[in-house]
Parts: C-alpha cells; sequence; structure tokens
C-alpha cells in the first residue's frame, strides 16, 4: 500500500542512496524528525550509530541488527534503538517504515 497523496507531498530527505533505492518524505519539528521510507530495492544498511530512533514496519521485511542482536521484522512490529547504538539492516524490496528520530537534523531536507 501507497502512502496517502498528502504524505507523498512531503518534503524528501538528502539520503546517501539513491531514489531508486529509497524514497522519503519528512515531517520535521525542533524535537525531532518522523521519516517515511519506502524501500524500492533490497537494501544493505551499513552498521552506523546516532542518537535514538524509534520505527515501525507498516509493510515488508527488515533484517535488523541492533546492539549486536539480529531479529526479523514485519508489519505491524515496531523497533527502538537506543542512543549510540550500533545498527544495520538488510531491507527487502517494498518495505516502508515509519521512523522517528531524536535528532530533528538526522538527514538534511531537500530544496
Amino acid at each position: 500500500m501507497r502512502y496517502p497523496d498528502f504524505i507523498m507531498n512531503f518534503p524528501a530527505l538528502d539520503v546517501p542512496f539513491p531514489e531508486d533505492v529509497v524514497q522519503t518524505r519528512v515531517i520535521r519539528s525542533d524535537a525531532g524528525m518522523v521519516a517515511f521510507f519506502t524501500f524500492v530495492q533490497d537494501m544493505i544498511l551499513p552498521m552506523h550509530a546516532h542518537k535514538a530512533q524509534w520505527g515501525t514496519v507498516i509493510e515488508g521485511e527488515i533484517e535488523f541488527t541492533i546492539g549486536g542482536e539480529t531479529r526479523t521484522y514485519g508489519p505491524g512490529d515496531s523497533y527502538s534503538i537506543p542512543s549510540g547504538v550500533e545498527h544495520g539492516a538488510k531491507i527487502r524490496a517494498g518495505t516502508r517504515v515509519i521512523d522517528v528520530f531524536e535528532e530533528p537534523d538526522r538527514y538534511p531536507v531537500k530544496g
């Protein structure tokens, strides 16, 4: 299922992956960032760390490694990544997630 048009009208993020791999939309405030991700192709997200992140899978599947523990998440599953904890993922094409970042400037907004 595609995100509704009003969400697709939100600005996109300037992420280090091409749009034919992942598409983004975002809402930002001074307190944090809510990002809507659509993974068009299978993708490997390398291990990295930043401030806290919480997310939920809307559609598809993610194999997440968070703090050395690997688990597969599907629709309706949520994950919480504490600040500074290393994490990475294998993400299947067609996956949609909503991620909430503690950092309002985790990724710059395009434009």
